[in-house]
């Protein structure tokens, strides 16, 4: 599996409205497949910041199958008009044992 991290950072003051977005937006990265799951947590210290984690089979997966898909566009409607600056999103390997 390969885990997406992704820092986003919400505008102040839209916290609870982004929740509730990607509490709708789920079902369309849920539907591609290669995903495995995603996690989203905020921060203690900084409210409006969340990571965002996620798994997928394959890099390819994410970049190709999700961003390429009908699905990816209705997750952007819905969630990048909260991002300020716009996230950086990183695709990291499998553990180190």
């Amino acid at each position: 599996m390969i885990l997406e991290l992704v820092i986003l950072n919400v505008k102040a003051g839209q916290e609870a409205a982004f929740e509730v977005a990607l509490r709708d937006a789920r079902r369309f990265i849920e539907a591609i497949p290669g995903f495995g799951e995603l996690e989203v947590r905020r921060s203690v210290e900084t409210p409006n910041r969340y990571v965002l984690l996620a798994k997928w089979r394959a890099v390819e997966d994410h970049t190709i199958g999700f961003r390429g898909s009908p699905q990816y566009q209705e997750w952007r409607k819905r969630l990048h008009h909260f991002y300020d600056p716009f996230p950086t999103v990183e695709h990291y390997e499998e553990p180190i044992t």
